[in-house]
């Protein structure tokens, strides 16, 4: 990536009355998710509030994504889930995001034959008619413009998405959900396939989002963890380990036990790396 992010152009995003975001957090309680007979997430409960940049970690099959569709509605689940007082659970996708609620997925989902900046526009302007969005226009939205400049992306705008690299297209979802005004942000790896440099720029463009705004990352990256998280929760088996500061959770005897010994060294979720 050639772009950097711009810290002074997101605050002309995500600036405005405080009062809009102060009763927003997620509260989920006995969360349970079961595919054919398989418990994929058994009883969990999880707040998460503004300003709290949530991290969940775990091996694969502990729960992550599994909560994260349930949240989002693409998977079944009993249970509770509220955002913002708003009840999510049963609601269909686009109900939830209407509600304020977006994620980004493991692989980018962008519409990869439109622009860099179609792909902002569209996510700014769901109401308007295709034709509207499409169209050439001779003055780009100032929340779209805003929103080019803090993902890095302004000297890419008019080239298709689909010629991004991993990561750029990373940031161009982050983009779009800034533009639809998501105030619950469930990002997927976000940081998977960064250089050091670009991970340290997301990190940090993450924590201005969540000072504002409720944010949950899954993540494998325990550098990127230790660095940006404000905490942590620890799935096993579809079920909370331990949840805490980075500190606390690595001291904690429940984690060193799960751990030890499952070849941490490979992504980097063994207790050492927790």
């Amino acid at each position: 990536m050639t772009g950097s992010l711009d810290p002074d152009a997101l605050e002309q995003v995500i600036a405005s009355d405080e009062s809009r975001f102060r009763h927003d957090y997620l509260e989920i309680r006995d969360l349970r998710v079961v595919f054919d007979g398989f418990v994929a997430v058994a009883g969990v409960d999880l707040t998460v509030t503004q300003g709290d940049l949530r991290f969940l970690i775990g091996p694969n099959g502990a729960g992550k994504t599994t909560i994260v569709d349930a949240i989002t509605g693409l998977a079944p689940a009993t249970g509770s889930i509220r955002f913002g007082g708003v009840d999510l659970l049963g609601k269909p996708s686009h109900k939830v995001a209407r509600a304020g609620v977006g994620r980004t997925f493991q692989t980018a989902s962008v519409f990869d034959e439109l622009s860099v900046l179609q792909n902002l526009d569209i996510a700014a302007g769901a109401r308007r008619s295709g034709r509207v969005l499409l169209r050439r226009r001779s003055a780009v939205p100032e929340a779209v413009e805003a929103a080019l400049e803090t993902v890095g992306l302004a000297h890419l705008r008019d080239q298709p998405a689909g010629v991004l690299a991993h990561g750029q297209k990373q940031w161009l979802e982050i983009g779009m959900l800034l533009v639809q005004d998501a105030r619950l942000l469930l990002l997927d790896e976000p940081v998977a396939g960064m250089s050091h440099a670009e991970r340290e720029e997301t990190g940090l463009l993450l924590q201005r989002i969540g000072a504002q705004r409720t944010v949950v990352v899954v993540e494998h990256d325990m550098e990127f963890l230790r660095s940006f998280a404000s905490s942590v929760t620890v799935l096993h088996q579809g079920s909370v380990l331990s949840e805490g500061t980075v500190a606390q959770v690595q001291a904690d005897p429940k984690v060193v036990e799960v751990y030890l010994g499952r070849g941490a060294g490979s992504r980097g979720t063994g207790v050492s790396d927790a």
